[in-house]
């Protein structure tokens, strides 16, 4: 509205219709400033810098032709109500725009004044409407989320003390527990464990809507990860007689991805595969790459169990949804799994998708993105289609005794990464993901755009800020150390693409020789190159573009 006006646009490429419709709107009476583009295009942009509180549109236009007119137009403004105008007397047109979202379909010459202004009226009225029974829809949404949460919080500890109390008693660590009474608290555990599992996809449920789920990619080899999935259900599934096997490839590149959420969607999708399988059955999950899709890891689960429909198919990565019964006959979850792992999934940047036959078992396929030094250090290595001038390896261990348990080195681990990339230029500096599957982060690189002299401001930097860390200062059992690792020099006239991945795979190799074999000193020594000199640090290109900083 602009006083008191509505604003229209009208995508009209005919000028003597263009005019018909603004003298048939002036005779309506209707307050209504009209506004006229003959392009698509023009029209696109037009939206998108000056939004109409109506479109009225014609299909039939130099740039579109048919629904492909309204569909680019709704994609771009879906909040914007559209009027069709046009020529076209084609029921099936009709019906199909309307039922994907435009609001009435008026054909030329059959329709006056009045009634296209009663028609622009009612298009702003119901998308009105509808914009407000979506905005009451999301806040319910929010509501029941947040409600969910903090229900799921307050039942988690009383669920703790019933779990443990029960397990006291049922190893008889209160006194000899009579065989059926331990039957009864056999069965009290299994309800608490299942309802504990409900409660977690709950939480879980409520920070992937909110966008609250961290992960924490690192390079991993999937392999491990499978293998640690199946050994976890092997028992439930030697149970069930089922046949648990595994297919790695040995040549499987690493990949960039949260190892525990990784494990998170396999123990999902391997336990509703032992679960809708039969006995007698087999389950085999493998990992393998896709030669038209190079960057990703394919990791898949399939089944021969009782298989999905084609209707329910669309909707088993919903909220809630839950297939027909189990073979078990049993209910023992809330719907959320798949859900979950499919939001965990595409957080990764990757996809997860099934394909299944009724009565033949079903195949789940997810990817992962593969783990590339190389793609993470381009960005800072070159500058300006450059190789920087100078580079420094700088490492940051962390250590601590081997009584402290493997959750606190984790979360401490986690803080410092934190105050790493704090400390950091973000668009000159790399905290380097870690590498390897279970162990906690101890052994930190960063990778700095700057020379070995002014890299010790960065370096007193780091230390300052982990020495005022609660997490480090109060447990008074860490100490914090680091190094300086030499960049040895890339001579030649080759691409810069090509020394970009001779310095990814010499920092690859540097740090895993760290990790295998820690020192104690200061500095690390630094490999000679192939000539057998020892380089300094300094990195040429055919450019020399000095990168002043710090």
């Amino acid at each position: 509205m602009n006083n008191g006006h509505t604003n229209v646009l009208l995508i009209e490429d005919n000028a003597g219709d263009a005019d018909l419709v603004r003298l048939r709107l002036l005779e309506g009476g209707s307050q209504l400033d009209v506004r006229c583009v003959g392009r698509l295009s023009t029209a696109l942009a037009s939206v998108a810098n000056q939004p109409p509180a109506v479109v009225l549109l014609d299909l039939t236009l130099p740039d579109s032709h048919g629904p492909e007119t309204f569909r680019r137009l709704h994609d771009q403004a879906p909040g914007i109500p559209v009027v069709i105008l046009t020529a076209v007397d084609d029921e099936e047109m009709a019906a199909s725009t309307v039922q994907q979202g435009a609001q009435d379909y008026l054909l030329k010459g059959q329709v006056d004044g009045k009634q296209l202004a009663r028609s622009i009226r009612y298009a702003v009225e119901r998308q009105a409407l509808l914009t407000s029974l979506e905005t009451s829809r999301r806040q319910q949404l929010q509501f029941k989320d947040e409600f969910l949460s903090h229900v799921s919080h307050e039942m988690r500890t009383p669920l703790t003390s019933i779990h443990q109390f029960a397990s006291i008693l049922f190893d008889g660590l209160a006194g000899p527990v009579p065989a059926e009474q331990r039957e009864h608290l056999e069965t009290i555990l299994k309800s608490v464990t299942q309802l504990q599992a409900m409660i977690h996809d709950l939480l879980e449920t409520t920070r992937a809507v909110s966008g609250k789920v961290r992960i924490e990619p690192r390079g991993i080899a999937v392999g491990e990860v499978l293998q640690a999935s199946i050994t976890m259900l092997q028992s439930t599934a030697q149970k069930k007689q089922i046949d648990l096997k595994l297919a790695v490839d040995d040549k499987l590149p690493l990949v960039y991805a949260d190892v525990d959420r990784v494990q998170q969607v396999l123990i999902n999708l391997i336990g509703n595969a032992i679960k809708f399988t039969p006995p007698g059955g087999s389950i085999l999950a493998k990992a393998c790459l896709v030669e038209i899709d190079p960057g990703f890891v394919y990791i898949s689960v399939s089944d021969t169990g009782r298989g999905i429909s084609a209707e329910a198919k669309p909707s088993i990565f919903e909220r809630m949804y839950q297939a027909p019964e189990a073979l078990d006959n049993s209910r023992t979850g809330l719907g959320l799994g798949l859900y979950i792992a499919k939001e965990l999934v595409e957080l990764h940047g990757g996809r997860i998708s099934v394909t299944s036959q009724v009565g033949e078992g079903s195949i789940f396929t997810f990817t992962l993105p593969r783990f590339s030094l190389g793609k993470l250090l381009t960005p800072l290595i070159t500058h300006q289609g450059r190789l920087r001038d100078a580079l420094v390896l700088i490492k940051v261990e962390v250590s601590s005794p081997s009584t402290t348990s493997t959750f606190r080195r984790k979360a401490t681990g986690l803080v410092c990464r934190e105050i790493l990339q704090r400390c950091i230029y973000l668009d000159r500096d790399l905290v380097l993901p870690g590498l390897g599957n279970s162990e906690p982060d101890e052994i930190f690189f960063i990778v700095a755009s700057t020379t070995v002299e002014r890299s010790q401001i960065l370096m007193t930097r780091i230390r300052e800020q982990l020495e005022r860390c609660p997490e480090l200062k109060a447990s008074e059992v860490f100490s914090v150390s680091s190094s300086l690792l030499e960049v040895p020099a890339v001579e030649g006239d080759v691409q810069v693409e090509r020394l970009v991945l001779q310095v990814a795979q010499h920092v690859t190799d540097t740090v895993m020789l760290a990790l295998r074999k820690p020192q104690n000193s200061n500095q690390i020594s630094t490999p000679k190159p192939a000539n057998g000199r020892t380089e300094k640090r300094r990195m040429h290109g055919k450019a020399k573009n000095s990168d002043r900083r710090r």
